[in-house]
């Protein structure tokens, strides 16, 4: 526990990182802080206050949170003890191409446990239909920013067409479909979000 003196300080980085990825763990299961305090038998004022960075969280307390998220101590204190690389050079964005669809995708800002956001830029080759059953996490939230070309999103069975500029922004909580109907290829960004 901090002493009068240290509480008036700016919390420790590590305390603040952790405070962070608890409160995005109990985000990520749409929890409440009162269904977590049910769950793990900590008190809500507690949770709160460690989501916040008001006080340091006891090893008693991680290992309740661990269980209650299904990760060991060790892999919690390792996504926020890891920072993120500040810049990330166009050399060291991992490309991924799917040479039947289409689709070539760069990360360029790859996601961290200690982030919340992504960016992607998308290329579809003219033609290219690309659809997904699901979301990775329901209520994701999308950004999708076209650069070049013409795209078509599907979510929710409304049909979007973006041209050069335009910028389509949802939450994914079911399919989607990204098809480039040509004449040329897409290129487009994607900021992705977690809930």
């Amino acid at each position: 526990m901090r002493n009068a003196s240290k509480a008036s300080e700016a919390p420790d980085s590590v305390d603040a990182r952790l405070g962070a990825r608890l409160a995005e763990l109990r985000a990520e299961r749409g929890w409440s802080l009162e269904e977590l305090a049910q769950r793990s038998g900590v008190s809500r004022s507690t949770l709160s206050r460690a989501e916040r960075a008001e006080t340091s969280p006891t090893a008693a307390l991680l290992n309740r949170l661990c269980a209650v998220h299904g990760r060991t101590m060790s892999q919690l204190l390792g996504e926020v003890e890891a920072r993120p690389a500040p810049l990330v050079r166009a050399a060291e964005q991992p490309v991924w191409e799917d040479r039947d669809s289409g689709f070539v995708r760069r990360s360029v800002s790859p996601p961290h446990a200690g982030l919340r956001g992504e960016l992607v830029e998308g290329r579809l080759a003219a033609g290219a239909d690309i659809a997904y059953d699901r979301p990775p996490v329901p209520g994701l939230e999308q950004h999708i920013w076209v650069l070049e070309g013409a795209l078509r999103v599907t979510a929710q069975d409304v049909v979007h067409r973006l041209g050069a500029g335009d910028c389509l922004r949802l939450r994914v909580w079911g399919p989607v479909r990204f098809r480039c109907p040509g004449p040329a290829g897409a290129r487009y960004v994607l900021a992705v979000v977690l809930p």
